[in-house]
């Protein structure tokens, strides 16, 4: 039945396309031919969704414990690195790290507006870390905030009742849920799109760190991550956390803020953990796994540029 029903529509297709063809051809504009063009890609977008609806979703994985364990290691190793740099208290942000010539045009690149971007990954006494089934994604990038100050800056990031707005459309809800000095436990709720759409409702402990009067840091982690099955609908619910799609199993934060130059420079680095890509739906899974943490943190940087400049106090 199934069969049957996969050949009358891929057979079916290009007796379609061949007829919008020759609609085409006997209009011979260049408007009526893009016109076609678009009907015959609809068309064939209708035939594979369909498809994909005969063959079934991508199988669900599970978060295994040897998955886990390889980025808790990875996680260990990260961190000790960069409480090393924190403490060295020189070099703190990953441009100071390139060479002469390289690390003169960056810092132009930056104070020029741009947010440089850098991939990351930490080995184990020179080797990769091997993570089964799983992929550990690992990203740091740098922003310049002129005419500001290292409190202007703090200021946004600590606000996260408002994350909701500083960060939208990725953060669609933001709560503080407590607060204790310098520590504070936080809800966001994140809504990413890459070919297809995940929701995931996100609970964070961070804590920041006052190093110098023009100088802090701080330390995020995700302690709870719940896929949300049919959000904004009345049968809304969380998928068992770990037993869901796998597009955000775990994620680790690190952000470094260095008042200097006449603004401040923001360094975020993100190390996060997600699904393997799962044969034969990797066109429609490796896009969102592999380019939104990349893209995630950018337009985070953006962002908090965009939040701190807006609000800073007149002076």
């Amino acid at each position: 039945m199934i069969r049957s029903r996969m050949n009358w529509l891929t057979g079916d297709v290009p007796t379609r396309c061949k007829a919008f063809a020759r609609q085409g051809k006997a209009l011979g504009s260049i408007t009526a031919r893009f016109t076609v063009l678009l009907v015959m890609t609809l068309a064939w977008g209708a035939q594979l969704s369909s498809l994909m609806v005969l063959a079934g979703e991508p199988p669900l994985p599970k978060l295994k414990t040897e998955t886990e364990e390889a980025f808790e290691h990875y996680v260990k190793l990260t961190e000790a690195r960069n409480e090393g740099e924190l403490k060295r208290g020189t070099g703190l942000l990953w441009l100071d790290g390139l060479p002469a010539a390289q690390q003169a045009a960056a810092y132009t690149a930056v104070k020029q507006g741009e947010v440089k971007m850098h991939k990351l990954e930490i080995l184990d006494n020179g080797k990769p870390i091997a993570c089964p089934g799983g992929m550990i994604h690992h990203w740091t990038g740098v922003v310049f905030i002129p005419g500001v100050n290292l409190a202007d800056v703090l200021g946004v990031l600590e606000d996260y009742n408002k994350h909701s707005v500083y960060y939208a459309p990725d953060v669609e809800r933001s709560k503080l849920e407590s607060r204790d000095g310098d520590h504070f436990r936080i809800f966001l709720r994140f809504r990413r799109h890459k070919v297809i759409t995940v929701v995931l409702n996100t609970e964070h402990e961070v804590q920041y760190f006052h190093d110098a009067p023009r100088r802090a840091h701080s330390r995020s982690s995700a302690v709870r991550i719940a896929e949300v099955e049919n959000a904004g609908q009345s049968d809304e619910r969380e998928k068992t956390p770990g037993d869901d799609g796998g597009f955000l199993w775990r994620m680790e934060t690190w952000w470094r803020m260095e008042e200097r130059d006449g603004g401040v420079y923001v360094q975020s680095e993100a190390a996060s953990l997600t699904r393997n890509i799962p044969t034969g739906f990797g066109w429609m899974i490796k896009p969102f796994v592999t380019d939104i943490p990349k893209e995630t943190l950018t337009f985070t940087l953006e962002a908090t540029r965009k939040a701190v400049e807006r609000h800073r106090p007149s002076r």
